[in-house]
């Protein structure tokens, strides 16, 4: 559970834990991850990753990142949605960890992969798909749901979209069920 928003327990990580609940049920333990609130590097195309697989910046949390999806099993990506789009430092850390681990190798290839949004009114589409292209170009699997993985947060009374409930459900239980089969 990859939570890309700058605020710990904020509608993304609600959405996230909506997921994590199905996956619970199922019998799937979890792990987060929370990108955080502090900068981080956009990839500066140096190359170098070639060689390790691994970002050359270590001022940040890419190479955690990278280390944690590779001890996963599958990962569901959450992002809040600010301009029809993920959060732009979760955009420019997946940059930098997909560039290392895929361009080279494809180590995340075969994993079960899912993006979430969190959103106010709109945008949540064209987040998932940015968020799904990492996903492609690594040959991750995309887990489903019975609609878009998006939820729509009314922020005066949290947690009315009841379709948005029901989809990130969906979503764990089939995430769960991906698992389950690769076991």
């Amino acid at each position: 559970m990859i939570n890309g928003s700058p605020h710990s327990k904020g509608g993304t990580s609600y959405a996230l834990s909506l997921v994590e609940k199905a996956l619970h049920e199922k019998g799937i333990d979890t792990k987060w991850f929370w990108i955080g609130n502090k900068m981080v590097r956009g990839c500066i195309d140096c190359g170098l990753c070639a060689q390790t697989f691994r970002c050359n910046f270590t001022d940040d949390v890419c190479n955690e990142l990278i280390e944690a999806i590779l001890e996963a099993d599958g990962i569901i990506i959450g992002t809040p949605v600010y301009f029809a789009a993920p959060n732009g430092a979760l955009c420019a850390l997946l940059d930098r960890v997909f560039y290392a681990a895929s361009t080279h190798g494809n180590l995340f290839k075969g994993k079960p992969a899912a993006a979430v949004a969190s959103c106010i009114r709109s945008g949540a589409n064209s987040a998932i798909d940015r968020l799904n292209k990492y996903f492609t170009f690594s040959e991750m699997p995309i887990v489903s749901s019975s609609y878009w993985n998006m939820l729509f947060e009314n922020r005066s009374q949290k947690g009315l979209d009841e379709m948005g409930h029901k989809t990130m459900q969906n979503l764990g239980y089939n995430m769960a069920e991906l698992l389950n089969r690769k076991s």
